[in-house]
């Protein structure tokens, strides 16, 4: 396929590079940010190899491809679905931090462009978000449930998209839980935990990659689902799979689960 990669000079988008190449794909379009220091330069210098494909501002770009793979900012991505919606490409969307707002800006392209929509697009974080499920759905009375997640020094949204995802599949799948509050940490004296809430703890430094953990906690027993990862490239091939999948789809809102049959 002739894919175009938006948000191409960050981490996400040099490893999405990485893989569509070495599955055959060809680089169509290589985007970013205005103020991106590496505007015309070859993308391909990014992996060591000679690709022809200048980097060029997203703001000024027409979209030529088969399908776009979006790991950029929530603005850069409404600028790129208007885009999209022009020439009728359809979009694999891996950004995070949207607001309401933006997510319904999302919803409402799916209704003219095919788009696939995932705050992680990990096989194994997406069998996680399943398992949440399933555990959610038996781990009920008398299970309290708290989440942790973890990510590099550099990232800047806080609890990360995919611990959003948690949260959501939990509130969904518990009845008990449908308006829980959320605890955003805990500091002095509280009280005792109550029976409404979800605890929500975030950490960052270093280089970490991503790790979240649900733990289902009851007395007398503890379930934990953890995912730890320790390379973009497997958020990168899932990043590809998606395109794949979506390229020749109709028009309709998709997720990781409809990419990998779950």
């Amino acid at each position: 396929m002739r894919i175009a990669i938006c948000g191409i000079a960050g981490r996400m988008g040099r490893a999405i590079l990485s893989v569509a190449v070495e599955k055959g794909h060809t680089l169509s379009q290589a985007l970013d940010a205005e103020q991106c220091p590496l505007l015309g330069q070859d993308a391909g210098s990014m992996i060591s190899k000679k690709l022809d494909v200048e980097i060029e501002s997203l703001k000024n770009a027409t979209l030529n491809a088969d399908v776009v793979i979006d790991f950029s900012a929530p603005p850069a991505t409404e600028i790129l679905l208007q885009k999209a919606l022009e020439r009728k490409i359809p979009v694999v969307i891996g950004t995070t931090g949207f607001s309401d707002t933006q997510k319904e800006k999302i919803q409402h392209a799916a209704g003219t462009i095919p788009i696939v929509f995932s705050p992680n697009m990990s096989v194994g974080v997406n069998l996680l978000f399943k398992l949440t499920q399933l555990a959610a759905s038996v781990l009920q009375d008398g299970y309290d449930v708290e989440i942790f997640e973890a990510h590099h020094r550099l990232k800047k949204d806080s609890p990360s998209g995919t611990a959003k995802k948690l949260i959501d599949i939990v509130m969904e799948t518990r009845k008990d839980l449908h308006a829980a509050k959320l605890m955003h940490g805990r500091e002095g004296i509280i009280g005792q935990r109550s029976n409404n809430e979800i605890g929500v703890m975030v950490m960052r430094g270093g280089d970490i990659v991503g790790e979240h953990t649900v733990y289902f906690i009851a007395n007398g027993e503890r379930v934990e689902l953890t995912h730890r990862a320790t390379s973009r490239d497997n958020f990168a091939r899932g990043a590809v799979m998606a395109a794949e999948f979506v390229a020749n789809k109709r028009d309709g809102l998709y997720t990781m689960f409809d990419v990998l049959g779950l």
